[in-house]
């Protein structure tokens, strides 16, 4: 069975893509895609063999150094992850190979999520529906040419202190090109198309950061190629 062949993601995407669609009909712009619960951990607890797929909105994207109210969230977390930018377009029966050659570009990224409900294997098409805790996402203006983590480290810097270190940022994502792919064929299987210009955050590169009181800022580092930091209200 193909991952995408759940019965509870085949319930939920085309709930999530009809929002999305609805979405755009009104004047929204798209963004792009992510991936959930992409970590092995978290793909056993809820009994999936791949991440699942959400989509990202213009009109979630930040600057750098934004600052977000927290006020309304439930469960707020924040993500450093790697974000991909498509050169080509990349459609249905894609593998890593063709994944690879599509990709443009990769640079850091933070996902802000309200992660609630929590994640069981009942509930998988209401997290799909909505949006796999989609709330905002913060994107780095430097980049890298292709698709490649070689000589990357992931940092991560909060209260004041490094809080992450890795020279192997897919340790828990994943490879790029295979997550990529499995992003292509997913969308592909429910009517939707991966397309040149699009981007793809591609998962915690730690266990989601769940947001504490105390927490004021953090800032994900991908060096050599750059950081995206935002600060957090209450208020």
């Amino acid at each position: 069975m193909k991952a995408w062949d759940h019965p509870l993601i085949q319930k939920g995407m085309p709930l999530q893509l009809a929002k999305r669609s609805a979405r755009i009909a009104a004047g929204e712009r798209p963004l792009g895609w992510k991936v959930g619960l992409g970590a092995p951990a978290s793909m056993q607890k809820v009994g999936i063999t791949a991440p699942i797929v959400g989509f990202l909105m213009q009109r979630a994207l930040l600057l750098s150094g934004s600052t977000i109210s927290l006020e309304d969230y439930v469960k707020p977390v924040a993500e450093p992850e790697i974000c991909v930018r498509m050169m080509s377009d990349l459609r249905g029966g894609a593998t890593a190979d063709t994944a690879l050659a599509a990709i443009k570009e990769i640079f850091p990224a933070i996902e802000i999520a309200d992660l609630d409900p929590v994640p069981t294997p009942d509930n998988l098409d209401v997290v799909l529906e909505g949006d796999v805790y989609q709330r905002h996402v913060i994107l780095c203006g430097n980049t890298r040419f292709g698709g490649s983590t070689a000589g990357l480290t992931s940092r991560v810097i909060r209260k004041g202190a490094q809080f992450a270190n890795t020279t192997d940022p897919e340790a828990l994502t994943g490879k790029l090109p295979e997550i990529v792919a499995h992003v292509a064929n997913t969308l592909s299987a429910f009517g939707e198309t991966l397309k040149a210009g699009d981007v793809i955050i591609t998962g915690s590169i730690t266990p989601p950061i769940m947001l504490e009181p105390d927490d004021t800022d953090i800032t994900h580092a991908l060096d050599p190629i750059g950081e995206v930091s935002v600060s957090f209200t209450r208020e």
